[in-house]
This record gives C-alpha cells, sequence and structure tokens, in this order.
C-alpha cells in the first residue's frame, strides 16, 4: 500500500457494512510501511468507526500488522469488538456517517480551505465529509475538479 501513489479507498466504501472501515486499513496499511504521504492512520473521522465498535486503534494496527486481509480484519473485528452491534445498527451509523457535515465554523473553514486547494471552492454540490474527501483525493492525485 503507498499512499503517496495512490489514494485509500473511499470513505463510502464498506467492508461489513461499515464505511470507513476500509480507508481505515489503507492508511494503516501505508503507515506501517511508512508510505502513507499525507494520511494518518486514526484521524479525527477515524475515530468515529472506534468510537462506534469500541476497538482499540494500536490493537487494530498490531492485527494489520500481521498482514491479515480485509475479511480476516472484519473477523477480528467482530470477535473482539466491545461495542457489538447488529447489522441494522451498523447500516444506520454508515448512512448517517456518509451525510455527516462539518457542523462548526471551525470545520467548515477547514472544509473551505480543502476544497479551495482542489479547485473546488465553488462547487454547491459539496456539502459532507464524504464528499470533501472523495474531491481532496481525486485532486490531489491529478484529477481536475
Amino acid at each position: 500500500m503507498n499512499l503517496t501513489e495512490r489514494p485509500p479507498r473511499s470513505p463510502r466504501t464498506r467492508l461489513g457494512g461499515y464505511v470507513l472501515l476500509p480507508r481505515i486499513l489503507d492508511k494503516c496499511r501505508a503507515e506501517l510501511v511508512g508510505n502513507n504521504g499525507a494520511y494518518n492512520y486514526n484521524c479525527p473521522l477515524d475515530q468515529r468507526f472506534f468510537n462506534f465498535t469500541g476497538i482499540d486503534s494500536a490493537a487494530l494496527k498490531a492485527e494489520v500488522s500481521k498482514g491479515l486481509g480485509d475479511g480476516e480484519i472484519l473477523k477480528w473485528i467482530e470477535a473482539n469488538a466491545p461495542n457489538q452491534h447488529s447489522d441494522w445498527e451498523i447500516g444506520q451509523w454508515s448512512a448517517f456517517r456518509e451525510m455527516a457535515a462539518p457542523a462548526d465554523n471551525e470545520s467548515r473553514a477547514f472544509v473551505s480551505e480543502i476544497l479551495s486547494e482542489a479547485g473546488a471552492a465553488m462547487r454547491e454540490d459539496i456539502a459532507t465529509w464524504f464528499e470533501m474527501l472523495d474531491v481532496d483525493d481525486f485532486a490531489s492525485y491529478g484529477g481536475k475538479v
């Protein structure tokens, strides 16, 4: 995994019903080998997943360091998450995360700065965190917005 050459998976991509999880795994794998570039494992958005599941980010990183695949990591999460949730709850949490938008002025200013740097400052269709991340990932690797 080399995030200096390509972005991690979209935050919308799901594993076991969880949004963010594939992106978290990409960032974790890249960090383990020193190829994470501008991406940070256990960032504030990642912490939403860790808080929901109760999984410790260091414990997950230790499992990922064993070279396990996505399916094996998911099984480990399902067996070890202190906060066990039904498929319905995971689906609702994921849907909520997909629609979450910056809620305070500091966060809105941060998103505005990112969109400006990506050349998308005038786009009115970008409102959620996930939309911002998708645009930023696309623009960061040469895409035109």
